[in-house]
């Protein structure tokens, strides 16, 4: 089986697990996955795990997405057309999405054109427009396709949504809570459960305990975006006398960088808070090792986004943290509260204090072993990639059947 998979950028820092998932699947049986783009990357950063694709990167310039329109409205002039009017007819409510999916059609043409060369199956990470991508072409072509779907591709615009699932061959997510909510659009019979994995063997395990005295290294990897919280998280730290000698590093770049500063500032946490930027896996690895305890306080934003089921807590328990985190969508099937964890309310720096100020005080003691067990036993890169698999081939299996069946009939 030719498998080819759609991404919006590729590579992107933050989505790391896309390689080590196109790399577990190449590892399941040794097949190549061609892999597609549809935009430029915004960050020049090239992790090692997604070095090795960037030179097999399909990503079609502005000439070579046109020329494909082209060649597709004299092959297939009816369906292009109507498969465009489907699309604007779903997304014209929804004036922030429609330009860019507008531009995805001209790039999805250059992809089917690709696609129609030998490939057996397309998958899209992520419900927007990678998935409108996979959904022409399947339109284009007849090539069988689904799409991962993760956070905010799901919570903050649903244009399309019922469609793609519809006619994709299945879904898949990262987490029960998005399964429970896709169901409200789709066959929750179709809609599979597959964790994004890590490779466990590459993250050693160090059982940490916060020290009883003296500084304490509190980490937060995650970008810097509005749904990540690092606004509760800095006025959570702050006043409260427990949590004096906890310094926090921030790992991660984004927009909200100097507003982040400022707010620092304001609540006198300018030399116990230290902003490190983007950073490699290997670097990012070093920052789990050196640190005592881990923290993410990921809210709603007001745009709707928020987290789906963020790697970096898979991360943070493999290691062999202590983790504090939030009660929102799937963090709970990681992050057993009380268990291997706290958990606090999202957007409530009070009650985030209170779970850091626990852990810190050596009140609260997680089990840690636990916490890395559960990661090895369901969130494995290579497992999840043997599950991908499988769908993969009964998603052929079930198009053969029927085209046999076809063939027979007619």
């Amino acid at each position: 089986m030719r498998l080819a998979y759609i991404v919006s950028r590729f590579p992107h820092a933050s989505e790391t697990f896309i390689a080590r998932e196109l790399r577990a699947l190449e590892g399941v049986r040794g097949d190549e996955v061609e892999l597609m783009s549809l935009f430029p990357p915004v960050d020049p950063k090239v992790h090692p795990s997604a070095a090795p694709f960037v030179d097999r990167l399909f990503r079609p310039g502005v000439g070579e997405a046109l020329a494909a329109l082209g060649w597709w409205s004299l092959r297939r002039p009816f369906r292009l057309a109507t498969s465009i009017g489907i699309m604007l007819r779903e997304h014209v409510r929804s004036r922030r999405v429609l330009p860019r999916a507008l531009v995805t059609i001209p790039l999805a043409a250059a992809h089917a054109r690709a696609v129609q060369r030998g490939v057996d199956h397309v998958h899209a990470h992520y419900a927007t427009y990678p998935a409108l991508a996979a959904w022409l072409s399947w339109r284009l072509t007849g090539t069988p396709y689904s799409f991962t779907a993760h956070a905010h591709d799901i919570f903050v615009d649903q244009s399309m949504l019922r469609r793609k699932l519809a006619d994709a061959a299945f879904t898949v997510t990262v987490s029960d809570y998005n399964r429970r909510f896709l169901s409200e659009y789709g066959d929750p019979a179709r809609i599979h459960v597959v964790h994004a994995g890590i490779d466990t063997a590459a993250q050693p395990f160090r059982p940490r305990s916060v020290p009883v005295e003296g500084p304490v290294r509190a980490l937060c990897v995650a970008s810097l975006q509005e749904y990540k919280g690092h606004v509760v998280l800095l006025e959570a730290l702050a006043g409260s006398p427990v949590l004096e000698r906890v310094a926090l590093d921030l790992v991660g770049g984004g927009p909200l960088r100097s507003g982040l500063e400022s707010r620092a500032r304001e609540l006198g946490l300018a030399d116990r808070v230290r902003f490190h930027g983007s950073a490699t896996e290997d670097a990012v690895r070093d920052q789990l090792d050196r640190a005592d305890l881990f923290v993410l306080a990921s809210i709603v934003a007001r745009s709707g986004q928020m987290e789906g089921l963020p790697v970096v807590l898979m991360e943070a328990l493999a290691a062999g943290l202590p983790v504090v985190a939030t009660r929102l969508s799937g963090i709970p099937e990681l992050v057993a509260d009380g268990q291997t964890g706290l958990l606090a309310a999202p957007g409530d720096a009070a009650a985030l204090r209170d779970a850091l100020e626990r852990v810190v005080s050596g009140d609260f003691q997680p089990d840690l072993t636990q916490g890395r067990a559960l990661v090895e036993e369901q969130f494995e890169a290579a497992e999840a990639a043997a599950r991908l698999r499988e769908l993969f081939a009964t998603a052929q299996g079930g198009l053969q059947q029927t085209s046999s069946t076809l063939a027979t009939t007619t």
